[in-house]
């Protein structure tokens, strides 16, 4: 396996990577059909094996404290993405991936990483292994036909709103909860880096 920076010419095997390991989480409808590109600079890199991309990080890191991560004192990292191909799963490639962005940051004087995850249980245990904190949560709720309604009114005649996605960051997510809504509690973890 080599671990190395992205590049251009890699985008197709990125976004075949990204959305077939996504489709194993509770993301599995966030497809990208092209790699994100960041305003601030970025630590993008790609596991490859036999010339296939099979695993990928993309960390926006801050130049101004609190510009790109939501807390936290000093400068930090933001993991957009991190994803392994299904076909390549306990292999240690995601942690290879996330030790080399580590390195990384640490000589561009970075002291923590933040990461935003669903409730994928199996992905929050990856994360504590890797020594991340779980710091905060709240939740993205998906509302559809009937639902929509209840909580989106449109004054233009003739529009109908079919689905809808919202954050809730109350304290009772039962008042919205219904048999078929789609929720997911979406939760932050941040890694401050140790000090060498």
């Amino acid at each position: 396996m080599i671990i190395r920076d992205y590049e251009v010419s890699n985008e197709a095997g990125w976004v075949r990577c990204r959305v077939l390991s996504f489709l194993q989480t509770a993301y599995f409808d966030n497809v990208l059909t092209e790699k994100e590109r960041y305003d601030n600079p970025a630590i993008e890199l790609v596991a490859e094996i036999d010339g296939q991309i099979v695993g990928l990080i993309d960390v926006e890191y801050e130049t101004e404290e609190l510009t790109i991560c939501s807390r936290g004192a000093g400068l930090g990292g933001m993991i957009w993405h991190i994803a392994v191909h299904p076909d390549y799963y306990r292999q240690g490639i995601g942690e290879a991936l996330l030790k080399e962005a580590e390195k990384r940051a640490k000589k561009l004087e970075l002291n923590r990483f933040e990461a935003w995850t669903r409730d994928d249980q199996w992905v929050q245990n990856w994360y504590e292994k890797m020594n991340f904190k779980n710091t905060d949560s709240y939740y993205h709720v998906y509302f559809e036909g009937e639902q929509i309604d209840e909580v989106v009114n449109s004054t233009i005649p003739k529009l109908y709103f079919v689905n809808g996605f919202a954050h809730y960051t109350g304290n009772d997510i039962e008042q919205i909860k219904k048999e078929d809504t789609r929720i997911h509690e979406c939760v932050c973890y941040e890694k401050y880096f140790d000090v060498e």
